[in-house]
């Protein structure tokens, strides 16, 4: 089948591109921009790409894949509601595409991309060639998305809707009979009016779970709990109860009354921590015993943008993070302030979400920078009344120069592209 994809330099749209083209279909796709690291991805796949959306641009193809970034308006789009022809959105596909696999579903506010390329990991490590497609980028693995020959599918669960004419989440499209549940939170405040919005949403997953399916969930995680309140028709594998237990101060879990210690692994931070265990719950309901997870994930280094060590300039040493939520902001900046305990610590964080520069969350958001010494906003739409508030990176980094040099640790976080405080930092620190 000849299939062409409406906004294919996504993450996940240029993942299902790879999935597709293994999978036998001819694949094409088409986006405004075309960036690194997506647009190096999808040219090494030797996919052909069209830029730009204007009418005459669409190619003949059998499907259309549409991007949830694109609505009506769009040239394309328009032609092909006013030709009829045949579309679908991009979560809808995949799921079809993974009928026959035993997915392994992981789901959450924050750590899903981690979390997800941790289980991944470990089953390669263990000699599976499973399929996987993960929002981001493994310094592990050359790619995002692989369909593999093994049964087993690992997927980045994500609650976001599925297409303008598909607003519900991506996750009900792919019928995982393993799910984890990192967390539940708001975000996405321009889909979801509230956390009950999205509750709903997690809770039409959890209706889908089959009998003999599984959910890896923390129980001291109330939001979670009130979900599955509502109804479950699976096993439950409750983490931080009298059976599975996890105590992050000494890095053990117990599970079975055995102990096992994760004190020798590379990540950092509490939300690591979880993360881990999570894999290492899922992998063992694919077989693989934990002693053998954790040893496979000594070598795990991690996602790219996820606590990115950048480079030492002039005993100044900046970090590179993808957190935008006030829970991941605390949970990453307390993990570097452990490490570097008597440093001082500057975080610069971009209010770049939706969820955050709608104002949401305003109370919680400055309750999430306690570890740092001082904090830099880059506030473009100006919600948040803090001193160091800009609307502009130029004028934030135009202060920034005043003060760096009395900082050990600079650490930026943003979902969006860091390199716009990266490049003038180091620059100015290499002139220095």
């Amino acid at each position: 089948m000849r299939i062409h994809i409406l906004g294919i330099c996504g993450t996940f749209m240029a993942g299902l591109a790879q999935i597709l083209k293994e999978s036998g279909h001819e694949v094409s796709g088409s986006d405004s921009q075309f960036y690194p690291p997506m647009s190096d991805y999808i040219q090494n796949l030797n996919i052909e790409i069209i830029q730009g959306f204007e009418e005459d641009t669409l190619p003949e193809a059998d499907l259309y894949v549409i991007g949830n970034a694109l609505s009506r308006g769009n040239e394309c789009i328009e032609k092909i509601l006013d030709q009829k022809l045949p579309f679908v959105s991009g979560p809808e596909i995949l799921g079809k595409e993974l009928k026959d696999r035993n997915v392994f579903a992981v789901s959450g506010t924050h750590g899903k991309t981690t979390t997800s390329y941790m289980l991944s990991h470990i089953l390669i490590d263990q000699g599976r060639d499973i399929g996987y497609l993960v929002g981001g980028i493994s310094k592990n693995m050359e790619n995002p998305a692989k369909l593999g020959t093994n049964k087993t599918f690992v997927i980045e669960a994500d609650e976001y809707d599925s297409a303008f004419f598909d607003k519900r989440s991506k996750f009900i499209h792919y019928f995982p009979s393993n799910l984890i549940i990192n967390n539940i939170e708001f975000d996405h405040a321009d889909i979801f009016d509230n956390l009950n919005d999205i509750k709903k949403q997690f809770h039409h997953l959890i209706k889908i779970i089959p009998k003999s399916g599984n959910i890896i969930y923390f129980e001291d995680d109330i939001n979670t709990n009130e979900v599955l309140k509502r109804g479950h028709w699976c096993n439950k594998l409750a983490i931080n109860n009298d059976t599975i237990s996890a105590d992050f101060n000494s890095m053990e879990f117990k599970i079975d009354n055995k102990v096992y210690s994760l004190s020798d692994l590379p990540l950092i931070g509490e939300h690591n921590f979880k993360n881990y265990i999570c894999a290492i719950l899922a992998a063992k309901l694919d077989g693989i015993d934990i002693n053998d997870s954790i040893k496979s994930l000594k070598n795990f280094e991690g996602v790219k943008r996820r606590m990115d060590f950048v480079k030492e300039i002039s005993n100044i040493r900046i970090y590179d993070d993808f957190a935008h939520h006030p829970t991941a902001i605390s949970l990453s900046s307390k993990a570097i302030r452990k490490k570097y305990l008597n440093k001082k610590i500057i975080g610069i964080v971009e209010l770049g979400s939706n969820t955050m520069s709608s104002g949401y969350h305003k109370e919680n958001l400055i309750d999430s920078f306690e570890s740092f010494d001082e904090v830099f906003l880059l506030d473009q739409k100006n919600i948040y009344k803090h001193p160091n508030a800009y609307q502009s990176s130029e004028d934030l980094f135009w202060n920034l120069k005043e003060i760096i040099f009395e900082y050990d640790i600079i650490l930026i976080m943003t979902n969006k592209n860091s390199q716009k405080f990266i490049q003038p930092i180091i620059k100015y620190l290499e002139k220095k």
